[in-house]
């Protein structure tokens, strides 16, 4: 019995958590890989996008919780996820033909436009904290729990419980379905199509008689959608706090550079590697070693490599590292 519970505790404590939270990353990375790969520049006012199309997914979960209404044994912030889609699209779209549009025409370097959105970065950052105030902000509702750790003892026995909550099973399954219909969407449409040749080569997509505009303006429709998705999602499985949205701009662009700036699949594969990497170094293994070691072995200390103070540092180390041997990810996205 002790190695199956070291396997629970490995899973309730580690592959759990660090599934839902790269499917979290996973979300917030490809709306960065995207504006790279299709607008040429980092975009480092995507965590606060984020903030911002949360903020509109909570203000409609709380005006339809005191309407009465809800969304059963799912949390009703599912039902506000498309007015927050379009607030934050109608945010994006204002700001590129306020800011970046103006660069465009001009035909700016990159970091102009690394420069210029950090400017907007701030602006939103201010714009959320105005609106929702800088404080934690919970708007979870429905079943708490999936599987309950008194059910799991009680159905197999074990001295370690599983548990899995409601809003982690429900960000696996959302990112599954958002992944899914965007490469269905980027490989068989034709206007996936046209962003995918947009993105390859700019100037024989104009030959060809493409809308630069038009594909800017759905770039921008996508990434809407996979910010207020993926932060939405965020805050459900901890809290919304808009100070916390800037400090994941970290492991997100460390997800899309480990992946492959560029690559859709790359934000993919490299959500989950931070995310991994992140919660089982911060994690204290001492349950899991107390089970799996023989009598007598078991660790005094919690033997935690790290302190989950320091999650964020091991995004930024393995993009240090990502930068110095293989800049172009594990993917062959652009180098960065």
């Amino acid at each position: 019995m002790e190695p199956l519970n070291a396997l629970v505790a490995l899973t309730n404590f580690v592959i759990i958590p660090a599934t839902a939270y790269g499917s979290q990353l996973a979300l917030g990375a490809l709306g960065v890989t995207l504006i790279y790969g299709i607008l040429r520049f980092s975009n480092f006012a995507h965590g606060d996008t984020m903030a911002l199309g949360t903020t509109a997914v909570i203000l409609t979960t709380w005006g339809l919780q005191s309407a009465g209404i809800n969304f059963g044994p799912l949390p009703t912030a599912l039902l506000a996820l498309p007015v927050g889609i379009a607030v934050c699209a109608l945010l994006l779209l204002g700001t590129d033909r306020l800011v970046y549009r103006f660069y465009r025409a001009k035909k700016a370097v990159p970091v102009i436009f690394v420069i210029a959105s950090l400017g907007v970065m701030f602006v939103y950052n201010g714009l959320t904290r105005f609106i929702i105030g800088p404080e934690d902000q919970r708007f979870a509702d429905g079943e708490r729990f999936l599987v309950s750790a008194r059910g799991f003892r009680e159905a197999t026995g074990l001295d370690e419980a599983l548990v899995i909550r409601t809003t982690q099973a429900i960000t696996v399954v959302v990112a599954v379905i958002v992944v899914a219909i965007l490469f269905w969407f980027l490989n068989r449409t034709r206007t996936g199509k046209s962003m995918r040749a947009y993105s390859d080569n700019e100037d024989l997509a104009l030959l060809s008689g493409i809308n630069p505009e038009k594909v800017v303006a759905y770039t921008w429709l996508i990434v809407a959608a996979l910010a207020t998705i993926a932060g939405t999602l965020y805050g459900l499985d901890k809290s919304f706090r808009p100070f916390t949205y800037f400090q994941l701009l970290l492991p997100i662009f460390a997800a899309a550079i480990v992946g492959g700036l560029g690559s859709p699949l790359g934000a993919i594969a490299g959500g989950f590697v931070i995310a991994f990497a992140e919660v089982t170094i911060t994690y204290p293994l001492k349950a899991v070693l107390g089970y799996a070691l023989p009598d007598g072995w078991e660790p005094d200390g919690l033997v935690q490599l790290l302190s989950t103070d320091y999650k964020f540092a091991v995004s930024f180390v393995i993009l240090l590292i990502v930068l110095l041997f293989r800049p172009t990810g594990l993917f062959a996205g652009k180098s960065v």
